[in-house]
């Protein structure tokens, strides 16, 4: 109905506004004045561009926090309200003619139908329905490339049994996996690139203090990659970032 009344209230902008009794109708349009042309006529088509592109979104979008769909109908209120008065308002001895009057039923059907779009359930629903989302996988199935990247291949903890091994034995390590070595840790001197935090044994995040470059330090323990350094005044604690360190 909106797109209807848009269309027509473009075919009234055409036609002549006023007829003169005794002269017939007076040779002027609604283009013959850019005011009444861009700002009146196609104004109210503006506004029901709005409401159908509204309609048309799954989801209404905003222009400056305000609904499309109600900044159209503002423009379609606004444009019966000022083709009212110049109906109304036409100086002797000429009357509307067809352009006016048309115009004016088009564009109060056009607000009728756009504030009766939000009253109205029927009148709600957009013009494209919003894309089915995908059908959820079965729980439980697995993905046809394995788990994580696609076409990835399932990680391999340990090592394979080998075939004919009785059930609950201990497979064999992988080929090329590396072996715990149970070596014993040595300690020694090294030096730290930049400065660096020295960090409580206890895990606190404060730092006890800081190791300076061009200083050696001990280090009497180590801790996965970290390292217990004990510095010249025998205060120890775990040195975090042992990248780049030159060993004495």
């Amino acid at each position: 109905m909106v797109i209807g009344a848009a269309v027509l209230l473009f075919i009234a902008s055409f036609l002549h506004l006023y007829s003169v009794d005794g002269l017939g109708s007076y040779n002027a349009t609604a283009w013959d004045n850019l005011g009444n042309g861009l700002g009146l006529y196609m104004g109210g088509v503006v506004g029901a561009a709005l409401v159908v592109v509204n309609r048309c979104l799954p989801q209404p979008r905003k222009v400056a926090g305000l609904d499309l769909g109600t900044v159209g109908t503002a423009f379609a209120v606004l444009v019966v309200w000022i083709l009212f008065w110049t109906m109304v308002d036409v100086p002797d001895p000429a009357s509307p003619s067809a352009g006016i009057i048309l115009g004016f039923i088009a564009a109060l059907v056009m607000a009728g139908a756009a504030i009766a779009t939000p009253l109205v359930p029927a009148l709600q629903a957009a013009l494209i329905p919003a894309p089915k989302p995908q059908a959820p996988q079965p729980y439980g199935a697995q993905s046809p490339g394995g788990y994580g990247y696609p076409g990835a291949q399932q990680p391999q903890y340990g090592g394979q049994p080998q075939p004919g091994q009785p059930y609950g034995a201990q497979p064999q390590p992988a080929q090329g996996q590396p072996q715990p070595t149970g070596g014993e840790f040595s300690p020694f001197w090294f030096a730290v690139p930049v400065p660096r935090p020295l960090f409580a044994e206890d895990g606190s995040p404060a730092p006890i203090a800081e190791l300076a470059p061009g200083t050696w330090y001990l280090a009497v323990e180590q801790r996965g990659p970290a390292l217990v350094a004990q510095t010249q005044d025998g205060r120890r604690g775990v040195l975090q970032d042992t990248s780049g360190i030159q060993r004495g």
